[in-house]
């Protein structure tokens, strides 16, 4: 097993320099998610319930589950009693429209060296034909292969691919709903069938695809698991690059199902963040770390990435304005910042359910890529 003690971080991600992160799917649909707070700041001072106050419209499923949440609010209001799952229809609709070679020729005008698609986000559904069935909800995946579509539209512009994969949920599997750290890390699904599906489903993207990066989310199920899976890519993709989200803590994570022990753990973390305050911690497995929207420190040696939208989400949100977001100076400010740190900025865009990209979003990203000279 490589690790990152011990694995030099390959010489064409070590460079500072730009990549396109794209959350898209499901979510898209309601595309709401309350607005004005990033999270670490809601981490800081709103712990409790900082998981369903994020302007994360991707959470939106999870977030409807939870009582209190402005999301399921909301959600009764306009929709009733309407599951989740009844979105898809209208999803695979609107995306129809979807173009991979416009995508690619924008990432290509924004100075973009490397792309990240969200195959899997935490709904579970996939974004390529999988192969590999879910036992909970069969068929939860689109026909159209829009990965292996945007794979090769980035190729061809010379540009590197690589895929996100929510490896430490999947609310097909485990669905308690989510307030805080301490409840995510307790719904992490932990079983035998789990493990084994996950795993099964990274090797066939890696197979698939041979994506350069591979961006894992949460955590993993279990620490053999992380093992057989950085062996396997790192045979596949020599020069392949791995985040350093690969916590596999299986025992502690079912321990956290019991609500006292969740309560203690929750109680800890709450007073080690009040305030905001931010902790480098160690990373065993991954070649670089990911700072996402400030939550975490910078570390002060390894190779790092700052993740983060435009605004203040990932997925589309229309509760959004205007003053969410990144303006075309302050996109350009915040790459400077990062690659002066010998960082990569991994910044986000959230297009609607048929594939087009906001003009808040793209305008910022066009001229940052002017700035680059592209």
């Amino acid at each position: 097993m490589t690790d990152s003690e011990t694995r030099p971080c390959p010489d064409w991600y070590a460079k500072p320099q730009l990549g396109i992160f794209i959350h898209w799917g499901i979510f898209t649909i309601p595309a709401w998610a309350p607005r004005g707070r990033a999270i670490h700041e809601l981490v800081g001072d709103a712990y409790d319930m900082s998981a369903v106050l994020t302007p994360y419209s991707e959470w939106y499923e999870n977030a409807m589950r939870v009582e209190g949440s402005p999301t399921r609010a909301r959600h009764k209001a306009l929709y009733g009693d309407k599951p989740f799952t009844d979105f898809r229809p209208e999803f695979d609709v609107a995306a129809e429209s979807f173009d991979a070679d416009a995508w690619a020729d924008f990432f290509v005008d924004c100075g973009a060296t490397y792309v990240v698609f969200v195959t899997k986000h935490h709904d579970g559904y996939c974004l390529w034909p999988t192969d590999v069935p879910n036992p909970h909800r069969p068929g939860w995946n689109t026909a159209r292969d829009f990965t292996g579509e945007l794979a090769d539209a980035v190729r061809a512009r010379g540009l590197r691919f690589g895929v996100y994969y929510s490896g430490g949920l999947d609310w097909t599997f485990r669905n308690t709903p989510i307030a805080n750290i301490g409840d995510m890390f307790a719904c992490v699904p932990t079983e035998a069938d789990y493990r084994a599906y996950a795993l099964a489903q990274a090797k066939e993207l890696i197979d698939r695809y041979k994506p350069s990066v591979f961006w894992n989310d949460i955590c993993w199920p279990d620490v053999e698991g992380v093992i057989a899976l950085h062996d396997y890519y790192y045979a596949a993709v020599p020069d392949g690059v791995t985040n350093d989200r690969w916590l596999a803590a299986s025992d502690w994570f079912t321990s956290l199902r019991d609500p006292e022990t969740r309560a203690g753990f929750n109680a800890m973390l709450k007073a080690r963040t009040a305030g905001g305050q931010q902790e480098e911690t160690p990373a065993p497995f991954g070649d670089f770390r990911c700072v996402e929207f400030g939550l975490g420190a910078i570390p002060k040696e390894q190779k790092w990435e700052s993740c983060r939208g435009l605004g203040l989400g990932f997925g589309y949100n229309t509760d959004e304005l205007p003053e969410d977001f990144l303006d075309a100076q302050g996109l350009i400010d915040l790459y400077t910042d990062v690659t002066s740190k010998r960082g990569n900025l991994l910044i986000n865009i959230g297009p609607r359910a048929d594939g087009s990209i906001p003009e808040l979003q793209s305008a910022p990203l066009l001229a940052l890529g002017k700035h680059l000279g592209r």
